[in-house]
């Protein structure tokens, strides 16, 4: 039967197992902190299942523990920096302070990091400079999952982007995908949970179209929107991995190989609200576009229309009362952690009860 576990509990023993292996408190933290928040999203594909990966790169040396980042080019609003294999989070979380502070003094900024790893969900970032009165994109690359439209090898990565913006009294706004079918995590939740994956999301190692999650990750992910999805990426790749100077389309190495450099490479754009608006204005008019959108008559079967990243913060308000319910092999993984590094397993707790909607009780 899957594990239920208290957020809280589940941070305490992802930060501790990953400081058993050199990291700092505070980054080991950050790091648990990206996995919690994407399950607490609903997310579990970048979830706990991505822990033993992380903690794997660690033990072989290909991330360091300890991130040591270094300025390449410093020209007010745009920066460099080589992350020099450390934690793609913690990269990424000083790309933000160093993209906010510079958007404050120039109006926009950007930053581009190379030699990080992979950092998670991008709208866990993109929000904080959100929060900090910024309009934010940041954009990543990944190691080859999709072929060229028309190809039968993968040579691109899903190279994901977020965009996120403050929303006045509705908080933030926040989008976050990647540019296939879906997300290579969700196709390892699948695995994990031993279910078939949608028709469209992925091709087997020859190309032709499987329901198989594990003859997908062996094979193709499909591009969104047919040859849109390939060329979005590919530009992706572009900003993320070429300009930056980090690694690109096919040399990018990702989490689920335990040894090799990463290479992967981000690039951080931050536009300063108020060097561009009224920050009273622009939280006046994200309202109504909000709600202009949220009072669209719905189709028939949709309960409420929602905006970007509306949906994440409603599963977490109730998963943070009712406990994150972890897959069978997510949680053996952890108890193999548990073992290793004699870090508590987190406490189980009783697995919510389903609330039967009122056209199911009986007459």
């Amino acid at each position: 039967m899957p594990c239920t576990v208290g957020a809280a509990d589940l941070l305490r023993f992802a930060a501790s197992a990953t400081q058993t292996h050199g990291v700092p408190p505070a980054d080991a933290r950050l790091l648990a902190d990206t996995l919690v928040t994407a399950e607490l999203w609903g997310h579990p594909s970048h979830g706990m299942l991505r822990l033993p990966w992380y903690l794997d790169r660690l033990a072989s040396g290909a991330t360091a523990p300890v991130a040591a980042p270094r300025t390449v080019s410093d020209n007010g609003a745009v920066l460099v920096v080589d992350g020099r294999d450390g934690l793609g989070q913690v990269l990424t979380e000083r790309a933000v302070t160093l993209g906010v502070e510079r958007a404050r003094r120039h109006g926009i900024s950007a930053v581009g990091v190379r030699n990080s790893g992979h950092f998670g969900t991008a709208a866990y970032f993109t929000r904080k400079a959100a929060g900090q009165g910024c309009v934010a994109l940041l954009a990543t690359n990944a190691s080859a999952a999709m072929a060229p439209w028309g190809g039968r090898e993968k040579r691109i990565g899903t190279n994901p982007w977020s965009i996120a913006a403050p929303g006045g009294r509705y908080g933030t706004v926040v989008m976050d995908i990647a540019n296939t079918a879906v997300a290579r995590g969700k196709i390892h939740h699948a695995r994990e949970r031993g279910e078939p994956i949608p028709v469209g999301w992925a091709a087997d190692a020859d190309g032709v179209p499987t329901t198989d999650p594990r003859r997908a990750i062996e094979g193709l992910i499909l591009p969104m929107a047919g040859h849109k999805g390939y060329v979005i990426s590919f530009m992706f790749d572009v900003l993320a991995g070429v300009l930056t100077g980090s690694a690109f389309g096919s040399a990018v190495v990702g989490p689920y190989r335990p040894t090799g450099r990463s290479g992967v490479g981000h690039l951080l754009i931050c536009v300063d609200i108020a060097a561009m608006a009224d920050p009273a204005e622009f939280a006046a008019r994200m309202e109504a576009l909000i709600e202009e959108a949220k009072s669209t008559p719905t189709a028939p079967g949709t309960p409420e229309v929602f905006v970007p990243g509306e949906p994440e913060i409603r599963t977490a308000e109730r998963l943070r009362t009712e406990g994150i319910t972890l897959a069978n092999e997510t949680w053996a993984s952890l108890e193999r952690i548990a073992h290793a590094t004699a870090v508590p397993l987190p406490a189980l707790v009783p697995a919510p009860v389903p609330v039967p909607r009122p056209e199911e009780l009986p007459a």
